[in-house]
């Protein structure tokens, strides 16, 4: 009896009937997955991780594709990394969300933060920060901080509690606190 085999290509994923999917990654040694909820994709791509040390929730549903994404991560948990270098350095950090090439890349231990955009919250150790753009909040070592837009909150350091919109918004901020701000400086 002979048997048909067919496959249709989808944005990349090759699935062949009666198979399993395929990222089409070469080489395809690259793909990692394991029983702790860690998958990732790419050249150095969450080559640390380190499940159930010290806790059994530690180094655990992570996820991470791009070359070097959530590569230094050891026990940091519900991670999710895409695009070069993205959480390269974070390594117990947890519950962090970055997209983009660098985007929170050498964030080590900050928390629940969110970087969508080039080297986006880059430098943070702080927790609770949202950046949407390329280098918003780049140098952010403070808390509950949302910007929004290229460059928006870019110096801030210690700052916390800010909320900036749009290009540059509050880029000159370094320590304020409790600051809002739309459109340019």
């Amino acid at each position: 009896m002979s048997r048909v085999v067919s496959s249709a290509v989808v944005a990349g994923l090759v699935f062949t009937l009666y198979g399993a999917a395929s990222w089409g990654q070469v080489p395809s040694g690259n793909d990692k997955s394991d029983t702790h909820g860690n998958t990732g994709g790419g050249a150095g791509a969450l080559v640390k991780v380190t499940p159930g040390s010290p806790k059994s929730y530690n180094g655990s549903n992570n996820t991470a594709y791009g070359d070097s994404a959530l590569s230094a991560t050891t026990s940091g948990f519900l991670n999710t990394a895409v695009g070069l270098n993205a959480l390269t350095s974070n390594d117990t950090g947890y519950a962090n969300t970055a997209t983009g090439a660098g985007a929170l890349a050498n964030n080590t231990g900050g928390h629940d933060n969110t970087a969508n955009g080039f080297e986006a919250l880059l430098n943070n150790t702080g927790g609770y920060n949202t950046a949407i753009g390329s280098d918003a909040l780049k140098s952010n070592f403070g808390f509950d901080n949302t910007a929004s837009g290229a460059s928006a909150l870019q110096s801030n350091t210690t700052g916390s509690e800010n909320t900036a919109s749009g290009a540059y918004a509050l880029g000159n901020n370094t320590t304020g606190y409790d600051n809002t701000a739309s459109s340019g400086q």
